[in-house]
């Protein structure tokens, strides 16, 4: 009778994109993030700033196996995504392109690390903390917003997305390009500065208090960056989900 109920539990969850693995514990980070996606019946993970596919390639292995979108703007990192997607039928790479607040061309700053590259002057604090970060180039690339890509890169049926923002200060703009998909979005993983690391870049403060007026409560913050000097924690990410009984 168990190994029978074992068998219900596994193919019952893959309906809803996790794959049912043994875990010693929950201390993975992504170990906990695919049983809150199943938790909450997510069926798409956009993953926002992939660069290589860390991310992705972590969440796969933690046993969540459900459709993903990886979007990157620099064209060095997007190549070697592509290339680290491709045996991966459920795992799809969007073309190149910045995600923001409009439909426009920018000039993104790359980092000699690429991923802390990002739109946005790095101020001092950042480099300080992590002088393998200093920007060494720039490229330009095509920005959309994440609404006009609906249809043509993020499918019309998904209808309980997760979205994964590691955009080096642009979350905010990503999200006011996004008011259609946010009605669709039940959980967010974002990246959050504890002190300013990008010029123009919102606060710890002002994107909690963002994501509360949008009825997502707080499920967990993941620790980040360090400085290695100080000891002090410049970035962490907070993990959302949508307010019982909303969306």
């Amino acid at each position: 009778m168990l190994s029978q109920f074992k068998v219900w539990a596994k193919q019952s969850a893959k309906l809803f994109g996790l794959d049912v693995r043994k875990r010693d514990s929950l201390d993975s980070e992504h170990c906990r993030l695919a049983l809150q996606l199943t938790a909450y019946h997510v069926d798409l993970v956009l993953d926002i700033g992939a660069n290589t596919g860390q991310w992705a390639q972590s969440l796969r292995q933690a046993g969540y196996a459900g459709d993903m979108i990886s979007f990157e703007p620099l064209s060095a990192a997007h190549d070697q995504l592509t290339r680290n997607a491709k045996r991966d039928q459920r795992w799809k790479i969007a073309p190149r392109v910045a995600l923001g607040e409009q439909n426009s061309e920018i000039e993104m700053n790359v980092a000699a690390n690429s991923f802390s590259s990002s739109i946005l002057p790095m101020l001092p604090m950042h480099l300080e903390g992590a002088p393998q970060s200093a920007y060494v180039a720039s490229e330009r690339a095509p920005m959309r917003t994440l609404d006009s890509l609906i249809g043509s890169v993020v499918p019309d049926v998904a209808t309980r997305v997760f979205c994964k923002l590691d955009v080096q200060g642009y979350e905010a703009r990503v999200l006011a390009g996004a008011e259609k998909l946010l009605k669709r979005i039940v959980g967010l993983q974002m990246e959050m500065s504890l002190a300013p690391l990008y010029e123009g870049q919102p606060t710890f403060r002002e994107l909690l208090d963002a994501m509360a007026r949008s009825e997502f409560d707080i499920h967990g913050f993941v620790p980040g960056f360090v400085d290695p000097k100080s000891g002090r924690m410049l970035q962490i990410d907070g993990v959302f989900f949508k307010r019982a009984g909303c969306g």
